[in-house]
């Protein structure tokens, strides 16, 4: 117990204090998920940064740190969740003051990345959301984003400053393991999720994956019609896993799909669970047995289906989070 204890309190004390010349460590966070940040704290053996956010009586925002952050190396933890734009522009606007309060070096964490999906034109006259906001958080005075499962990977080409991409991968598998599964297929929810569900199933003991055949409407968004399977899955335990479950109308038509065609039973996996619209009710009302996600997005419980398991990925962007400062590889973590 009291080696433990030195071990936090010699962390704590190199992060904290300028050793070997680098520079102090400095954690806040924004209002989107301050849960997950005090909990990365506490697996640093850190004190949560103060930050004074409140709306003026006309929406805008009003935002101090209110302690020296001078020449220090400051982590910012906001993810982009709805309400999006709010937590969006929140974040350019702690930016701000952080850079004006002469914060040496400043790193957006970034659990989940609002307006990913918006990474490319699927027709004329679109943006591609996702690079303006690479570029506003740059502009607004980021030198640095660690960011986790982007929905896309080419996002990162996105930004001009470094970059590094975290996967949840290995906390979502490390409890699957513990669940004793038998004749186990991971199941992708469409081609472009082929090589996350490959990933996964390389550390399931090299399992067999399966592919969704989906058809998006064209004139509708968050509108998908599963209607084919590819692999074998009858008589199988299946998992869906996608990078985040929004609406949940593909998770649960590809559940629907799976237990008509014979599979045994059918779980899904996901690192970020938006749960938008009618999420709750449709996962509830469906075949599937359990949800499992991660807590890179906070989730009210009346959000929250009663299928939902949560796991915590503040280890994962702590260490990330350690290693960055101390100027050590972050690239294992990327597997």
């Amino acid at each position: 117990m009291l080696e433990t204890l030195d071990k936090k309190q010699a962390t704590e004390s190199q992060l904290l204090t300028q050793v070997n010349g680098k520079r102090a460590v400095k954690i806040f966070s924004g209002r989107a998920n301050r849960p997950l940040a005090q909990e990365i704290c506490d697996n640093l053996g850190l004190p949560l940064g103060k930050l004074n956010i409140k709306p003026f009586s006309d929406g805008e925002l009003y935002v101090q740190v209110e302690e020296s952050v001078r020449g220090c190396d400051v982590f910012i933890i906001q993810p982009t969740c709805p309400p999006v734009n709010e937590n969006i522009m929140e974040l350019f606007i702690v930016l701000d003051a952080l850079k004006r309060a002469s914060a040496e070096k400043i790193t957006v964490v970034m659990p989940y990345y609002g307006y990913g999906r918006q990474d490319r034109k699927a027709a004329g006259r679109e943006p591609i959301t996702a690079k303006l906001i690479a570029d506003l958080l740059a502009q607004a005075g980021a030198s640095r984003v660690l960011a986790l499962d982007l929905h896309a990977t080419q996002i990162m080409g996105f930004f001009d400053v470094i970059v590094d991409h975290l996967f949840a991968t290995p906390v979502l598998v490390d409890h699957i393991k513990t669940l004793g599964l038998k004749d186990i297929v991971v199941v992708s929810p469409d081609v472009g999720g082929v090589t996350r569900a490959r990933a996964f199933a390389k550390r399931l003991d090299d399992a067999p994956i399966a592919i969704l055949d989906k058809r998006r409407a064209v004139d509708k968004h968050n509108t998908v019609q599963v209607i084919n399977i590819i692999g074998e899955i009858k008589g199988k335990t299946c998992i869906l896993v996608d990078d985040m479950i929004d609406t949940a109308g593909t998770i649960t038509q590809g559940a629907a799909l799976l237990v008509k065609e014979g599979a045994k039973e059918v779980l899904a996996c996901t690192s970020h669970a938006v749960l938008s619209g009618q999420a709750k009710e449709r996962i509830d009302n469906s075949p599937i047995s359990i949800v499992i996600a991660t807590n890179s997005i906070p989730i009210p419980a009346e959000r929250a289906p009663k299928k939902l398991k949560v796991l915590s990925v503040a280890g994962l962007l702590a260490e990330a989070i350690k290693r960055i400062h101390l100027d050590d590889s972050v690239s294992e973590l990327f597997s």
